[in-house]
């Protein structure tokens, strides 16, 4: 069993919880065109909070690996009501690495991650404040209020990703939930606690348990360009939650091959009973062809599946770092820049 340091977990009241002050992690990825509007929208809030609870506020924008300008247009922001740092990743990683470089860098006790492209609303941010400050609530997540402007077939999806994914799991992952929510300081400490290297971020953070608040939103339109998301980039991120998370894919192929095996005995007593009692003459080739076929088939589907399931222990036995870090500056509010591109590495990241 693994506790949180007493240091963060004092419920208190609502100045004592706010003196943890506040990390927004954004992670950045080819959003240039659009991050100094969203940084100017993140200073107003930060002005709000720290007038009305006395919030220290920072920002850290992760830079993964973008090919514009992102990491050039993060640097120039300027440190306004609110410390920023900028961590720029040597390459690509994904976006839960992007997410966990963030929390390892994240200064302040209590840690909000949302996304930089407009669509997470800056609007929110006090509301979610508030749950934690005025309600004790260590996580308060948000979820889409409807997908009414989805396709069917995406609406599908996401319905039979979450059976899946929440079959006999103790801990349910919210329906509709997304990255962009806030973790009280004991939250985020239990969440930098979890060793594993496959994460699944929406999973993890419900998984901590603790005392968990939903707010519904209307998801805003993006402020420049198109998602970067494609359908096989999608379906990979589901694949790679459901491995990383649950093994229910594991149960379900067991059951299949359980069904297999009792289909198989029954089709056995079909072919004794025409052959003994009916003097039928059962077609060998055929029968034999397709039920080779179906079993082959099927023998594909569980070994690929074991075979996720093999690729993500051999990549905590590798126990590579998560990402790299290449550039890293840090300004706080009153202008001063104090450091840049060396340091003490987060533990899970190889040194700046």
């Amino acid at each position: 069993m693994i506790a949180v340091p007493s240091t963060s977990i004092g419920p208190g009241t609502s100045a004592q919880r706010a003196a943890a002050g506040l990390s927004i992690v954004v992670p950045v990825f080819n959003e240039g065109a659009g991050l100094v509007r969203f940084h100017d929208q993140l200073v107003a809030i930060a002005r709000q909070l720290r007038a009305q609870r006395g919030l220290s506020t920072e920002v850290v924008y992760v830079d993964d690996g973008s090919s514009d300008d992102s990491f050039a247009v993060a640097s120039g922001l300027s440190a306004e009501a609110m410390d920023v740092q900028v961590v720029s990743l040597s390459r690509n990683f994904g976006k839960e690495a992007a997410l966990l470089a963030g929390l390892d860098h994240a200064r302040f006790g209590a840690v909000l991650f949302m996304d930089g492209d407009g669509q997470h609303p800056a609007a929110l941010i006090p509301k979610l404040v508030g749950h934690w400050l005025d309600d004790g609530y260590d996580v308060v997540f948000t979820a889409k209020a409807t997908r009414t402007n989805e396709s069917w077939s995406r609406r599908f999806a996401v319905r039979q990703f979450y059976k899946l994914i929440n079959y006999s799991a103790r801990q349910p992952i919210p329906e509709d939930a997304g990255d962009f929510r806030l973790l009280s300081p004991r939250a985020a400490e239990a969440l930098r606690r979890l060793p594993e290297r496959n994460r699944f971020f929406k999973g993890l953070a419900s998984w901590i348990g603790f005392r968990q608040f939903r707010v519904d939103y209307e998801p805003a339109a993006r402020t420049h360009g198109a998602t970067t998301w494609s359908l096989w980039g999608l379906i990979g991120l589901s694949i790679e939650g459901v491995t990383s998370f649950s093994v229910a894919p594991l149960r379900l192929a067991s059951l299949l091959g359980v069904l297999l095996a009792f289909a198989a005995l029954l089709f056995g007593a079909s072919i004794l009973w025409e052959t003994v009692f009916q003097g039928k003459s059962v077609p060998g080739y055929p029968s034999l062809v397709v039920g080779l076929m179906v079993l082959g088939g099927v023998q594909l589907i569980m070994i690929g599946i074991m075979g996720e399931y093999i690729g993500k222990v051999l990549s905590e036995i590798k126990a590579r770092p998560v990402y790299f870090v290449a550039e890293h500056t840090v300004r706080n509010a009153q202008g001063a820049q104090a450091s840049q591109g060396s340091g003490d590495a987060p533990r899970r990241a190889a040194a700046e």
